[in-house]
């Protein structure tokens, strides 16, 4: 399991990107990310986590995936860095956190945790919630999983020591995932339809 390199992300052969943009974006099904997100077990259980910190909205979707193969608990924190218009902020704004005095709360100091999020853009907010997690919780080692890293220079730096998981790199465009489709007006069925789409464009097989 590696740490992540700061800066300028760097592509692992085995990940190449495999979608095409349709109007400059990427729709990803659930089939897509449920088998990216299931092939990353083996790597978070060598990490061995006691629970789970899924950061919201995004990573919740995921991370409930993975506590089926992992059965371990789920914590939720929901952060905001895009306004409602996807407009970027200047800074992270904390608008949920766990109670460590919770049954999973319990489980983060002095522990391992594995933080989720569905992409690493500017990891500006990966960077936010692993700090503020060491500091306001003291786990004894952190992972953070993603199910998409972007390919580009990043904002944001993890502190040593953080290990780091993505499923896959992508190119850096506007990634549309299912549990969104209504907020690009599409149902589910005609996401789907445009993931398949972008599949097939690529040449690959949806």
């Amino acid at each position: 399991m590696a740490t992540p390199a700061e800066g300028q992300a760097k592509q692992d052969p085995a990940n190449k990107p495999t979608k095409t943009p349709i109007d400059g974006k990427v729709y990803f099904s659930y089939a897509e990310i449920h088998d990216t997100v299931s092939k990353l077990v083996p790597q978070i259980q060598e990490f061995d986590p006691t629970v789970i910190i899924a950061i919201g909205g995004g990573g919740f979707i995921p991370a409930r995936m993975l506590r089926t193969e992992l059965q371990i608990p789920i914590l939720a924190v929901s952060l905001e860095l895009y306004d409602d218009t996807n407009t970027a902020q200047s800074t992270v704004k904390k608008i949920q956190w766990f109670d460590e005095h919770s049954d999973a709360g319990s489980l983060v100091r002095n522990q391992k945790v594995l933080i989720v999020d569905e992409v690493d853009d500017t990891r500006t907010t990966l960077q936010y919630c692993v700090e503020e997690v060491m500091k306001t919780n003291g786990p004894a080692r952190i992972a953070v999983v993603v199910v998409h890293n972007k390919l580009k220079l990043k904002k944001g730096q993890l502190p040593e020591g953080v290990v780091y998981m993505a499923g896959a790199d992508v190119e850096d465009h506007w990634n549309c995932y299912p549990w969104d489709a209504a907020a690009y007006g599409n149902t589910i069925y005609e996401h789907e339809a445009m993931a398949n789409k972008c599949t097939e464009n690529s040449g690959g097989t949806p």
